[in-house]
């Protein structure tokens, strides 16, 4: 079996990659049945030579492999008949933006293993970049303080090298006696949760988190049973959550009022509650002037996120009394980090990071007869042109009725 490392062509440019030249190495070497070719890019964060000096081929035209392995949504023009890929196709949520690629995979009989559907049989994500927007989100956020508030300037991630060097910057840094308050429990929280152990800040309960002032800076990382709660008054349950969210309600406005930077490093499922609203942000209690939204969902449960930020202008301010976009360091706004892209600022890392977990769980399942079924479950559509079974639920967004 044939596998390419395809180029990135979707724009704006993302330098990462699946498998870093190491990783790609490691990968022949316990598979020495499998050929791996790279097809030759310019802005990869590893250069075409990387990988040509470990003794792959790298070359502009890879059509004749069996398997394109990449990283974004692929353009329909460079999308090549009855072959099986892997990339983010952001369509698993019916994104309206993409539907046509889904129309085009089936269209032209391919198999797609999105990234996001690579999971356990729990449903449990196996491989993402969750860590790296979670470590870049946080950062970001400091770095919006720093700059607003006139206390220290952080370069931009993507202008370092690596983790490393994101550490030796936040080695300069002091951070003031603020409160910060981070949401989730997942890979991007936890990325985010690097960032704050680092920096050496405490972290505390909810409880006095909720009750008591401090003479340092603290975070609390509160799981969705914290800040969301049952309609009827009954002891919520995390997982009858993620089920059907439909009979809780939004219990954020008690960490609201007493935070001043609000990192949000949460899923948010269908029919879930928002967290606060605009409404909720007029109230004079409100205390939260910065958010590091790393979850991103437009225009949704985080009302101060209005629109999505870029790499090169992260910030932007919410004035809640218009409910307009104002300058990120304006009088009584809060101040927005809403980029979409966080580990495409930190390429090398990310594309580590990822490798080791795609060659773990999925280059394996194409030589053990897919033994645990993850290959199976990512399987999104089918070489005669349809939707597998798991995926059904996407032929209306497909055929356009929704």
């Amino acid at each position: 079996m044939k596998f390419a490392i395809i180029k990135e062509r979707k724009n704006p440019p993302d330098r990462r990659v699946v498998f870093s030249p190491e990783k790609l190495a490691e990968a022949r070497m316990r598979f020495p049945n499998a050929e791996f070719v790279v097809e030759s890019s310019d802005i990869r964060i590893f250069p075409d030579t990387a990988y040509k000096s470990l003794g792959f081929k790298v070359m502009e035209d890879v059509s004749d492999a069996d398997v394109m392995i990449g990283v974004k949504e692929v353009p329909i023009e460079n999308l090549i008949p009855n072959k099986e890929y892997f990339f983010f196709s952001h369509t698993i949520k019916k994104q309206p933006y993409n539907r046509d690629l889904l129309k085009a995979i089936l269209d032209k009989n391919i198999k797609l293993y999105d990234h996001e559907t690579i999971v356990d049989e729990n449903n449990y994500r196996l491989i993402g970049f969750g860590r790296y927007a979670g470590l870049v989100g946080a950062y970001n956020g400091f770095r919006a303080l720093g700059l607003r508030d006139g206390l220290f300037s952080l370069p931009k991630v993507e202008t370092l090298s690596d983790l490393n060097a994101v550490k030796v910057e936040l080695d300069k840094i002091t951070v003031p006696n603020i409160k910060i308050l981070l949401t989730g429990t997942g890979k991007v929280a936890y990325g985010a949760k690097e960032i704050l152990d680092y920096l050496g800040i405490k972290q505390i309960s909810d409880a006095l988190y909720l009750t008591s002032q401090f003479t340092e800076p603290v975070y609390v990382m509160a799981d969705v049973m914290e800040y969301a709660k049952r309609k009827d008054g009954k002891v919520g349950e995390k997982y009858a959550f993620y089920d059907d969210p439909r009979g809780y309600e939004s219990n954020f406005m008690p960490y609201a009022k007493e935070t001043d930077y609000f990192i949000a490093g949460h899923f948010y499922g269908n029919n879930a509650p928002y967290l606060f609203t605009r409404d909720d942000a007029k109230h004079p209690d409100f205390r939260i002037n910065l958010v590091a939204d790393i979850s991103c969902d437009i225009d949704g449960p985080v009302a101060s996120t209005i629109r999505p930020s870029t790499i090169a202008n992260p910030f932007y301010g919410y004035n809640p009394e218009t409910e307009s976009e104002a300058e990120f360091d304006a009088k009584d706004v809060i101040t927005v980090m809403a980029v979409d892209n966080l580990p495409c600022e930190l390429p090398k890392d990310a594309s580590e990071g990822f490798g080791e977990a795609f060659l773990e769980h999925v280059i394996t399942g194409f030589f053990n007869n897919d033994k645990d079924g993850i290959l199976e479950r990512a399987k999104m559509t089918s070489e005669n042109g349809t939707l597998t079974e798991r995926y059904q639920y996407l032929q209306g967004y497909v055929d356009g009725k929704e």
